[in-house]
Order: C-alpha cells, then structure tokens, then sequence
C-alpha cells in the first residue's frame, strides 16, 4: 500500500504536492485545544504533515507533544523548525508505535490511509491512549475518487468506532475551512474500558 511507504510520502512533501495541508492548524482543532484541561499531558498528532497544529498547541502552552510522520524527509524539516521547543518528533509507522497519550488529534491522517486499515487504526488508537483518553479531530462526510484521500460518512464511523469508544461528539463541523464547509464532520471519542472490546 502505497500510503504506508516512506518513499511514497517523502515525495509529495519534496515535490510540494500537499494539497491537504491549509497552511495553518485546521480552526476546529484550534478552538477544542484551547479549552483542554491538562496542557501538561501527553499530546500526540499521528501522520503531523506540517505540523501546523503543533505550532497552535506550543501557542496554548501545551508541555508534551510528540509529532509522528512516516516521511524521513518531512520528519527531519520539523526537527529543525522545531528545535528547542522541547516538542518530540518521531520518524515512523503509525501501527508499530507505541506511547500512552491523554490526547490524539486526527487531522487528514485517518482520510490519507486505506480504508481496509480502518479497523487496525482505531484498534491502536484505543491502545495508545491513557484510560478515560481522548481521540479528537476532523473526518470527512463525502466520497472521493480513487485516493489517498478517502472519504466516508457519519454511520460508517460510528460502527468503527462504537467498541472501542464512547463518542461524545459526531456532528457536521461549524467551522472548517471554506472549501471544506459542509463535508467535514468534528468529532471527540473517549476511551472505553477494555470489556467493552469484541
């Protein structure tokens, strides 16, 4: 799969062919960080891309953030933009990660991986997080052709996400991004305790 190689991505960043990446942290994220209680606890941000939402959390004074990308040639940029803010940045696949979280925000990097991993990536996002965590983000509410991206819809998620969660929020976004408006659902899903997994 071409989305899980290194090389596949590490060609997009250095060719520029980011058309996901808005240029800076995503509004939604923004806003439902600014009012998150424990700015010392540990923050991941899987697939970062740019890591414009990195910056954002730096600016509310958030403490402990690890970055986490599969790309060499984007990891080692943010290292350097990056440096001396105590912010970790991890070169890596998402699935053989490991960490305890109180907070994972998804931002295009569920939409960027096939749809067949979708089981595979709420499994180790119930893994990753601290018991009571929080797994916090956008998805998108619309089909694409071919992909990465990949689309889907409110029903879909709810499914997949229903054994290991227990979703506090699924609605259509406020305030995405223009071109976005309307396609885009923000959703926060806390961690179940493991009897309630299949």
């Amino acid at each position: 799969m071409p989305e899980l190689a290194a090389n596949f991505w590490d060609e997009r960043y250095r060719n520029r062919q980011t058309g996901w990446d808005i240029g800076y942290a995503s509004p939604a994220l923004v806003d439902f960080t600014a009012g998150w209680p424990r700015k010392d606890g540990p923050v991941l941000i899987p697939g970062c891309g740019n890591a414009h939402e990195a910056a954002a959390l730096l600016e509310q004074g958030f403490a402990n953030i690890t970055l986490l990308d599969i790309s060499p040639f984007l990891t080692a940029s943010i290292r350097d933009r990056f440096s001396g803010t105590g912010l970790q940045v991890v070169t890596g696949d998402f699935f053989e990660h490991t960490g305890s979280y109180a907070l994972i925000l998804e931002q295009t990097f569920f939409c960027a991986l096939d749809p067949l991993l979708r089981p595979a990536y709420v499994a180790h996002m119930h893994q990753l997080l601290h018991p009571g965590g929080i797994l916090a983000g956008l998805l998108f509410n619309r089909d694409f052709e071919g992909g990465p991206p990949f689309g889907g819809n409110e029903d879909e998620y709810r499914r997949l996400f229903a054994p290991y969660f227990e979703l506090k929020k699924m609605e259509l976004c406020t305030n995405s991004i223009p071109p976005r408006a309307g396609s885009e659902l923000f959703f926060v899903a806390q961690k179940s305790a493991a009897s309630h997994l299949p």
